[in-house]
């Protein structure tokens, strides 16, 4: 079977992304482009006798890249040249996407014109001619509504239509007019000196050069000759800018627009009876100065009641049949420390953080919701207010809101910033937002100590102090740590339009294969290492005979009436637990945790905690599967509901303790993972250390006080 390469292409909030999944459905896969981490979507779909390798490209505006992700989408344009460019286009925003795909015109790559979005054109009384559109561009157009998946089938057919064709190179030709048309005339004959990709149009190239391009010039002074080549386009520039009285990219960007509304003004009429914008309608209340940040907080105050009221049905469920796993592992294996790794360290530990997996996809549901209806864009702009008192901008909040998914990619999501300064704030202030990860230390703490009624508030008060938390860090950081002036904020506001089941219904599938591998690798391996370090050293110092005792103990009950039994029964397990911890407190878990608890102790938190916590660095659900296996030893019954009746029993713990330990996952150290992130994007060391350090200082400050606040208030 024939591959081709098909790259989608776009400005952001074009419907690419819905379009993507429309064709690609569950072939997708989600990797890092070549020598950078920001994030690809790649899947592939079979038509015909043609496997098409689809590839969805980082939105953006323009070919002459600011932010990196933007730079990404243009060098695979240029490297890896695509067999076909599918060039998707908001219909109701013609004009603004029209520019870009004049620049993908310039490439000189075969290209398909998709309109998407063309039944909210319609209601906006936008009417769109699609023959002229194809006269003026030389390329076959494809209307699509990729939220009701329409014109899918349309442009596989297209697709298929332009294989027969070989795929013809589009390419446009822009009049720049004298003196520019003669430069650039002159700089494409000394390209020719030059061994480059022939892949790359050597018009395209020469105007790059022209303008300055750092990319294009750097690609071509790798090259035999080619520095000649930069050399002398910068000689021609000066001289040009001269002439011309402006400078040249700005010149050239000014010519490209020219030609956009002179398309625009060809191919576009308005209807006179078009009805109100929906979307102006509604941005009138959820994005008013005074209305609009009250609704976004009882959105998210909704979402996270949602997630805890929703979630504890499946999550019941999924505790009643790892409690029936542990029992059949039990039943099954002979009496040995096999059967409590299996039964305690793997399926108690594994089936402790998996049991949350219900409350995580309903936490991705919603944040899935608001992306795919175009709200969180205005979510952007109603905190531009307050990111901007910090010295970032609203689109900080952006790859921040990211954060409630995964800290990976809202580190990752500091690529759309353009300023060095806002990426390297936002990075260091990313790890405080409550990432899914923390959401079952959340759900553990909560459900163990608070009331149902209370439960979805204490959560959104976490939520909120991680939100807090960022801005005020972003103001310190900005004002000491990195000063300089903030960006201008420029986003654009998408039209509201309801998700396709199908888009939510893939995104919450990723995420739960991502949670799922995460709880088969790295949380698998931690429990076994926590079981370990709970039962070893075997053997064991006790400050009195354990065994014998309970063994006498069990022998009386035999013979002892129904009071006496439940006396003696009663006082077997006192010593059972006694025993078990005795046994804890000299494993090499329970002197880690002792050399630890000094540090931990004016927070209230024990050595058990301290363990947990160290182990959660690895990964913040290792702290729910660490203290499973802690707990185990004193319940028989690998359950949800035992854990939290341990927890309970614990007089370590309380409610205020509980509420001071949430401060703390919620604050300190940022996961291995995010650390990694955080090094490969800024290229140093220096960075990730320093949020490790300065997130474990601030998470005992802020525990610290609401323990001792708390405690003086007599909570």
């Amino acid at each position: 079977m024939e591959r081709l390469v098909i790259a989608l292409a776009g400005n952001p909030n074009c419907g690419k992304t819905t379009l993507f999944n429309n064709l690609t459905g569950a072939n997708q896969r989600v990797g890092n482009y070549s020598g950078v981490t920001v994030e690809k979507r790649q899947g592939c779909r079979c038509y015909g006798a043609i496997q098409y390798d689809i590839i969805d490209l980082p939105g953006t505006y323009s070919l002459s890249a600011k932010a990196e992700d933007e730079r990404v989408a243009r060098q695979f344009l240029l490297d890896e040249s695509p067999d076909l460019i599918v060039n998707v286009v908001d219909a109701g925003n013609l004009e603004r996407n029209l520019y870009l795909t004049l620049q993908l015109a310039e490439l000189g790559r075969p290209m398909l014109f998709v309109l998407n979005m063309v039944d909210m054109a319609e209601r906006q009384g936008i009417v769109i001619h699609d023959k002229k559109i194809a006269k003026l561009l030389g390329v076959p157009v494809v209307r699509t509504v990729g939220s009701k998946a329409r014109g899918t089938d349309e442009l596989l057919d297209a697709m298929s239509v332009m294989k027969v064709e070989q795929f013809t190179p589009t390419e446009i030709v822009v009049d720049y007019g004298e003196p520019v048309e003669s430069i650039i005339a002159e700089v494409q004959r000394r390209l020719e000196t030059v061994a480059y990709d022939p892949a790359r149009s050597a018009r395209w190239q020469a105007i790059k050069l022209l303008e300055g391009d750092r990319e294009v010039e750097a690609y071509f002074a790798a090259l035999k000759g080619g520095e000649a080549v930069v050399k002398l386009a910068a000689e021609l520039r000066a001289s040009l800018e001269e002439k011309i009285d402006e400078e040249v990219d700005i010149y050239f960007a000014e010519r490209r627009y020219q030609v956009v509304r002179e398309w625009a003004a060809q191919i576009t009429t308005k209807s006179e009876t078009s009805a109100p914008d929906l979307s102006e309608r509604i941005d009138r209340v959820l994005t008013n100065r005074v209305a609009g940040l009250p609704i976004f907080l009882l959105l998210m105050w909704v979402l996270f009641n949602g997630v805890f009221t929703f979630g504890a049905y499946p999550q019941s469920w999924l505790e009643d049949g790892f409690a029936w796993l542990g029992d059949m592992a039990r039943a099954l294996l002979p009496d040995g420390e096999l059967r409590e790794l299996v039964a305690d360290g793997i399926i108690g530990g594994v089936g402790g953080v998996l049991v949350f997996l219900p409350n995580i996809l309903l936490l991705f549901l919603g944040i899935a919701i608001l992306e795919g209806t175009g709200y969180m864009a205005r979510a952007a702009f109603l905190m531009d207010r307050i990111m901007r008192s910090v010295g970032l901008h609203g689109k900080s909040f952006i790859p921040l809101l990211l954060g409630f998914g995964c800290t990976v990619p809202s580190v990752l999501g500091t690529r759309t910033l353009e300023s060095p300064r806002d990426r390297l704030v936002t990075m260091l202030v990313a790890p405080l937002m409550s990432c899914s990860a923390k959401l079952p230390v959340y759900t553990l703490l909560i459900g163990s100590f608070f009331s149902d009624e209370w439960a979805g508030t204490v959560l959104f008060f976490v939520y909120f102090v991680g939100i807090l938390l960022a801005v005020l860090m972003a103001k310190a950081f900005r004002a000491h740590l990195l000063p300089g002036d903030s960006e201008p904020f420029v986003m654009e506001m998408p039209p509201y339009h309801w998700p396709t089941a199908k888009s939510l219904v893939l995104q919450m599938w990723q995420r739960a294969g991502l949670y799922l591998k995460k709880a088969g690798t790295m949380i698998l391996a931690a429990s076994i290492l926590v079981w370990f370090l709970t039962n070893r050293p075997a053997e064991v110092q006790y400050s009195q005979p354990y065994d014998e005792l309970i063994a006498a103990g069990q022998q009386q009950a035999l013979v002892a009436d129904d009071e006496g039994r439940a006396a003696l029964e009663a006082a077997v397990q006192k010593l059972q637990r006694e025993q078990q911890s005795e046994k804890l407190a000299q494993s090499y878990a329970g002197r880690i945790g002792k050399a630890v608890e000094p540090l931990v102790k004016p927070l209230g938190f024990d050595w058990k905690i301290a363990v947990s916590l160290l182990a959660a660095v690895s990964a913040k659900e290792v702290f729910v599967s660490t203290m499973a296996t802690i707990y185990s030893v004193e319940s028989s019954e690998e359950s949800l509901a035992a854990l939290r009746a341990a927890l309970v029993a614990d007089q370590t713990l309380t409610p205020l303790v509980a509420l001071a330990l949430m401060m703390f996952v919620l604050i300190y150290t940022p996961c291995v993972s995010t650390l990694a992130a955080i090094r490969r994007e800024t290229n140093s060391w220096r960075w990730p250390l320093f949020s490790a350090a300065y997130s474990v200082a601030l998470a005992w400050i802020v525990a610290f006080l609401v323990n001792q606040i708390g405690s003086r208030l007599g909570f």
